[in-house]
């Protein structure tokens, strides 16, 4: 039975969905205000992982991915100038313009992972009724105050009903005694109180009305308001990186039990860090290396370009939990072994059946079991990887013609692979050998320059030719399609 650290109550416990056979599951995407880095990567293939997971266990999963394109400021979640705004104010671009752009490039980003979409994923931006909506169900429970055109959160009054800091551990003088006082922050009864809606300075790109202001509402808002919109007052899980903890997701808790009256979120999971000579990386740290640069290797900490599935297998070959600190060399490490692994599977595609082959029975028994029990311990995709390897000597070993194996060991073996290694791990091992994207480039060039050729052949009426590449094209697996200046090809 599936058993997940649920960061509330800091145990593992059983996975029992709200409601049989379907699990709601919300988690933070991103902030779209610039391109993705391995920071992004890391929830997302986590939860892509999870959901990928309970989808195999035969739950039908409504995943909801939100989209921040307003309200989160540059110094905290309250003060400073939206990081969307500012972008657009330096570019000259409407702040929609900015958001769909970043957006684009983090899908493109996603799909080059094999990030699986979510089932919605909705914009900040979009629900802005719904969030107007949960602020003045927080005021009317009188957790909530008015001053000057914006509405801050009472901490000390919720407090006094209801825990504050139990997802993160920390108690309100805790907070009191870390939290620090800013300028402008007089409006406020204490520094701690958080923004639901704030009212827009003149010079604010992107506000709309509100009962209180032209304003536009509080970061933590967003994933209160549309969680409940989509999976309703109560849903299973919700995650994001363990940096979101506090204040982000104790804010939504404590908005959560303020408008409703109780939880919302039955178990929270935050997927740890990943580190940069031990220190986080991320745009606030400015030590962040961009997915895309990985794919190129356009970074004096690279030493090569390292391609989406070795960033997979990378961040995979760990726990979730775990802290992963980040260098080019263990990049190299993971590419290796990634490639140990592709080679072994285009070999298992390849064996012929023979005999009893009771050496690769044993081996093969039980497979499918372990790699479940190493999924069911909360995820441990590190032990599936592991139990993988081990099958590896064995397909190589039968390769080398030093051990035999039966017909029905052999589909099995295939079928284990098929599910844990492609399915839910999510690893390409068909393509992209070594994740090398010179070798990625090379192909593109090479299916472009046999379409090239048949535009000549086209030119010159040579149909014969035409035909040939196209339909030899066709049967690996292209899908062409001519256009009037040329052509265009997927896989």
């Amino acid at each position: 039975m599936l058993q997940i650290y649920n960061s509330l109550t800091r145990i593992k416990e059983p996975f029992k969905p709200l409601h049989e056979g379907h699990v709601g599951m919300y988690v933070c995407g991103p902030t779209v205000y610039g391109d993705a880095h391995l920071g992004h990567a890391r929830p997302a293939i986590t939860f892509d992982l999870l959901f990928r997971y309970l989808t195999y266990l035969g739950y039908k999963v409504r995943y909801v991915r939100n989209i921040t394109d307003v309200g989160h400021l540059e110094h905290d979640a309250d003060e400073g100038e939206d990081k969307i705004a500012k972008k657009a104010r330096l570019e000259q671009l409407e702040p929609m313009e900015v958001v769909q752009y970043y957006t684009n490039r983090y899908h493109r980003d996603m799909e080059a992972l094999n990030v699986l979409p979510p089932s919605i994923e909705p914009h900040a931006s979009g629900h802005i009724i719904e969030q107007i909506a949960f602020v003045q169900q927080i005021l009317d429970h009188g957790y909530a105050y008015v001053s000057n055109g914006s509405v801050y959160m009472d901490v000390e009054k919720f407090a006094k009903d209801y825990p504050y800091g139990k997802l993160s551990g920390r108690n309100l003088q805790d907070i009191v005694a870390e939290t620090r006082e800013l300028d402008g922050q007089d409006e406020k009864k204490h520094s701690y109180d958080f923004a639901l809606w704030k009212k827009a300075a003149p010079e604010h790109i992107m506000h709309w009305p509100s009962p209180w202001s032209e304003g536009f509402p509080g970061w933590h808002m967003e994933c209160s308001a549309m969680g409940m919109k989509y999976l309703g007052e109560r849903f299973d899980i919700h995650g994001g990186g363990m940096d979101l903890m506090f204040p982000h997701h104790e804010a939504e808790i404590a908005q959560s039990c303020a408008a409703l009256g109780h939880d919302t979120v039955h178990y929270w999971m935050h997927n740890n860090m990943i580190t940069i000579a031990g220190k986080k990386m991320g745009k606030s740290y400015n030590n962040f290396i961009t997915l895309e640069q990985f794919f190129k290797g356009d970074h004096p900490l690279l030493t090569k370009p390292f391609g989406p599935m070795v960033i997979r297998f990378f961040i995979l070959q760990a726990h979730y939990r775990s802290t992963v600190d980040f260098s080019s060399e263990a990049l190299e490490a993971a590419e290796k072994g990634l490639q140990r692994m592709q080679e072994a599977y285009a070999r298992l595609q390849k064996l012929q059946p023979k005999g009893e082959g009771l050496e690769a029975k044993e081996a093969v028994s039980g497979l499918r079991a372990r790699c479940q029990e190493a999924m069911d311990d909360d995820l441990s995709s590190q032990l599936v990887i592991s139990e993988l390897f081990e099958s590896a000597r064995l397909i190589n070993t039968i390769w080398d013609g030093k051990a035999t194996i039966s017909e029905a060991d052999l589909k099995e073996l295939r079928e284990v692979w098929k599910t844990f290694a492609i399915d839910i791990l999510g690893l390409r091992l068909e393509g992209e050998a070594g994740g090398n994207e010179e070798k990625t480039a090379a192909y593109r060039g090479a299916v472009d320059l046999l379409l090239q050729m048949r535009l000549e052949a086209k030119q010159a009426k040579d149909w014969a030719t035409s035909d040939r590449i196209r339909n030899q094209l066709t049967a690996l697996g292209f899908q062409i399609k001519d256009q009037k200046d040329g052509f265009e090809w997927t896989l």
